[in-house]
């Protein structure tokens, strides 16, 4: 007995309570995306709404374990066609260095719109021991069953989308096989009428595309037809889109001149690829003068061609550059009494839109090169401006690295926003019950937007890995450059012209003289 305790009993193992052990702390992340930005900024939006049915998902779990993380992690204006997101990449960041464990969106397109970069996602996640929830859609990956609805519902929603493209392909090509117009802005001399969608004739336009042909006819050049309808003050095409934006037309120039003097519809016909089919619009011009037109066109084309096969020695050619407008400058030549021949290099754009449209002047084609040859070979011959030029490479070098990071950026944001005007058309397109044909053409469009993009992105990565794998060595610059004087009197002019182009980059000739030649960094 002990006198202050009082009698102490062995409990039975049966009147023992054992003390509950703690449920694993979750620390689950809220992840928000909103496609546009439309109303972003009022008082209560989508990127809201989400975040309210994701915590309250959440706190429904709080016996589990379960409490949301502070900071909630949300894209606004962001398409779900990538995973070059602000807020997913700070995600996936704390996810690497264990601040998450559980990721949580309203449904599964939040987190991605394509199969691909969805599995790679879920991968992620499994790597990293991260349980993925759509609270919506009953979604959670923790479980086997879970995991394999998400690969089913992602593999019926690419199928969709898949599906959708070949319906738009099929509407597209059964409007033009009955002569419809697809959409987009209408050519001039032609108003769309957007309730029986069809090409409707604006008759003032009608005249002035009849008095195009007749110019060209006319005067057979299609930069002096240029330059006199730009001096009436005629202009492109003003039209207002679907949307209510009103577009401006611009002043002519020869690209839009030779497209306009080819397009069928003024004939009243439509093209499918290469087929001819009978348009719905009225015709505008007569097959006889449109014909005209284009013969005329192409015996053009072809002495141009014949032109610039035969270079006269055309040493620059390709390389050369207007300081001014940043555009090409083609080599062109005279004859006088038809033996002396005199070479010139012309900015494009004074070619395409007359000669007030670029103050850089036609440079003596010999003159320029023999400047360009002579700093080769100054260059050649001075230690100090082989390093001089050493030292640029370097820097020039360095700078394309930037401009290549910086357009890959820019054109990415491009694709994310291609790809949100491709969703929006898509489900407009699933929902329209009329303008269907404006729809297709515009799908069509940002489809072949999206393709340049890409193609350039890829071109964008070949260069940044060549630019990796060229090392500029000084020695071997050295080297090079003492060769190059006692090769050229040997040399056939088209080699030549090999050397110059694998030496100089460009050549950048400024409206007030001054030239400045820009050697390759390797």
């Amino acid at each position: 007995m002990n006198p202050v305790l009082g009698p102490v009993t062995k409990p039975r193992r049966s009147d023992r309570v054992e003390p509950s052990a703690p449920a694993k702390l979750i620390r689950a992340a809220i992840y928000c995306r909103k496609s546009t930005d439309e109303n972003l900024h009022s008082d209560f939006n989508s990127l809201d709404a989400q975040r309210e049915s994701c915590a309250a998902y959440i706190a429904s779990l709080r016996s589990e374990g379960w409490i949301a993380l502070e900071q909630t992690y949300e894209d606004a204006a962001v398409s779900g066609g990538t995973v070059d997101r602000p807020a997913l990449q700070r995600l996936m960041d704390d996810i690497r260095h264990g601040r998450v464990d559980a990721v949580v969106v309203v449904k599964l397109d939040r987190m991605s719109r394509s199969l691909s970069q969805f599995l790679q996602l879920m991968e992620f996640f499994e790597q990293h021991q991260i349980a993925f929830c759509a609270v919506t859609q009953q979604i959670n990956t923790a479980s086997s069953a879970g995991r394999l609805l998400v690969n089913v519902l992602m593999s019926f929603a690419q199928f969709e989308r898949e599906i959708g493209s070949e319906r738009t392909r099929e509407k597209v090509h059964a409007a033009r096989k009955k002569g419809r117009f697809i959409g987009g802005c209408p050519p001039l001399g032609f108003d769309l009428d957007r309730v029986n969608h069809r090409l409707l004739v604006n008759q003032t336009e009608a005249e002035m595309v009849r008095e195009l042909f007749r110019l060209y006819l006319e005067r057979k050049s299609l930069i002096e037809v240029v330059k006199e309808v730009n001096a009436r003050g005629w202009t492109k095409k003003s039209w207002q889109n679907g949307k209510g934006v009103y577009r401006n037309g611009r002043s002519f120039d020869k690209v839009y001149l030779q497209r306009l003097l080819i397009n069928p519809l003024f004939i009243g016909k439509v093209t499918l690829k290469k087929a001819v089919y009978d348009g719905l619009q009225e015709a505008i011009v007569d097959v006889e003068t449109f014909n005209q037109a284009r013969v005329l066109l192409t015996a053009n084309r072809n002495n141009q061609g014949l032109d610039s096969r035969v270079s006269h020695g055309a040493l620059l050619k390709g390389i050369i550059r207007c300081g001014h407008c940043d555009s090409a400058m083609a080599h062109t030549y005279t004859k006088k009494n038809k033996t002396t021949l005199y070479r010139y290099y012309t900015c494009t754009t004074a070619i395409k839109q007359g000669r007030e449209a670029c103050p850089t002047s036609s440079l003596s084609a010999s003159d320029i090169e023999a400047f360009v040859v002579n700093q080769i070979r100054s260059m050649a011959r001075d230690p100090d401006l082989v390093n001089q030029v050493f030292s640029e490479a370097i820097a020039i070098q360095d700078g394309d690295r930037l401009r290549l990071q910086s357009e890959r950026q820019f054109l990415q944001k491009q694709r994310l926003q291609r790809d949100e005007e491709l969703r929006r058309a898509g489900a407009a397109m699933a929902a329209a019950t009329e303008h269907a044909d404006v729809l297709i053409a515009r799908i069509d469009e940002i489809k072949n937007q999206i393709e340049t993009i890409t193609c350039r992105l890829t071109e964008i990565t070949n260069e940044e890995a060549q630019l990796g794998r060229q090392g500029i060595d000084i020695d071997h610059l050295r080297e090079t450059l003492a060769e190059f004087d006692a090769l050229w009197d040997v040399m056939h002019p088209i080699e030549r012209r090999t050397m110059v182009h694998a030496l100089v980059a460009r050549v950048v000739c400024a409206p007030d003289g001054d030239v400045q030649v820009v050697f390759h960094t390797h």
